[in-house]
């Protein structure tokens, strides 16, 4: 396989998931900014959801700091200015596709050719939340879409390894950026941990990544933030975990080192973070700072997207 197309498969799947994600993000944050002020105190969700999304910066450069709800929906799903918006998102995964189109199936690419065309009927003026709402369903149902078809449809070949590839990794960067954010900005000064909002705030971030059913019936208890984390990074049954999202990449990296008869540094790199994550316990995490983990696993994840591209897709 030449390394464009394996480039273009890689950050085709990789736009899929981060719009998927995106869209995640706006539904939990468009619930959590309606919690009554009497509920638990007013909280900076949107800012949250900019810090998550890891574009503040580029926000502030546009709108400065008006952080308001529209402005910040306006920018993470519509804004031309993001490069990471859902719509530039979905417009440079068809463009990969067109690139690539012989190596898809054809339910791939009409999952994304027709909800590019359908994206085009949406627009930030005069949307209501119940317009909003059916927006973020049309794009995860979308990211579901493509995601079957990929599954149901490909071969198990290169081409599959290397899109498996970029899901996950950006997958397991979108998950540990979530939690990060939660532990750290969005739960107000004059709010404890176990309080009323931080529950609310916890239960809303589980739905975010559709795992609140599966935490109950792992945990059969309230949710709780070090249970929470524990899903979330340690348990390998959750499929959007860190552990899982890693026994994944470490898979389809060996698929193709065996494919192509040679390992490299990124399985070496793969294994190692997920042996790193098999052998850790959420005390020994919480000891070290949720905070300072996280931010060394989202260091070794763009670590190993840069050695994936060195290897692969230059």
């Amino acid at each position: 396989m030449l390394s464009r197309t394996a480039d273009n498969l890689y950050w085709l799947a990789r736009y899929m998931e981060r719009a998927d994600c995106l869209a995640r993000l706006l539904d939990v944050t468009q619930r959590l900014a309606q919690l009554p002020v009497a509920y638990g105190g007013s909280t900076n969700e949107w800012r949250s959801a900019l810090l998550t999304a890891g574009c503040a910066d580029e926000f502030q450069q546009l709108y400065g700091e008006d952080v308001t709800e529209q402005n910040v929906i306006n920018f993470l799903a519509f804004a031309p200015e993001n490069p990471s918006s859902i719509r530039n998102c979905f417009e440079i995964a068809r463009t990969n596709a067109r690139s690539v189109r012989t190596a898809l199936t054809i339910e791939m690419w009409e999952t994304i050719n027709t909800s590019w065309l359908e994206l085009k009927r949406y627009s930030t003026k005069d949307m209501t939340r119940e317009e909003l709402s059916r927006f973020l369903s049309f794009v995860k149902e979308t990211s579901l879409r493509f995601d079957g078809a990929a599954y149901r449809t490909m071969l198990r070949n290169d081409a599959f390894w290397f899109s498996r590839v970029g899901m996950y990794v950006e997958r397991a960067d979108n998950t540990a950026r979530i939690l990060d954010v939660k532990y750290h900005v969005l739960l107000p000064d004059s709010e404890h941990i176990g309080g009323p909002l931080d529950y609310f705030q916890w239960s809303s971030i589980l739905r975010s990544v559709s795992a609140l059913t599966s935490f109950h019936w792992v945990y059969r208890e309230s949710v709780k933030p070090w249970l929470v984390a524990d899903l979330l990074i340690l348990n390998a049954q959750m499929p959007r975990s860190l552990t899982s999202c890693y026994q994944n990449i470490s898979r389809y990296l060996d698929d193709i080192a065996a494919y192509y008869g040679r390992q490299g540094t990124a399985q070496r790199l793969a294994r190692s973070t997920f042996t790193r994550l098999s052998n850790s316990r959420m005390d020994d995490v919480f000891q070290t700072g949720l905070h300072e983990y996280i931010e060394t696993f989202v260091t070794e994840n763009n670590r190993l997207g840069s050695v994936v591209a060195e290897q692969y897709l230059l």
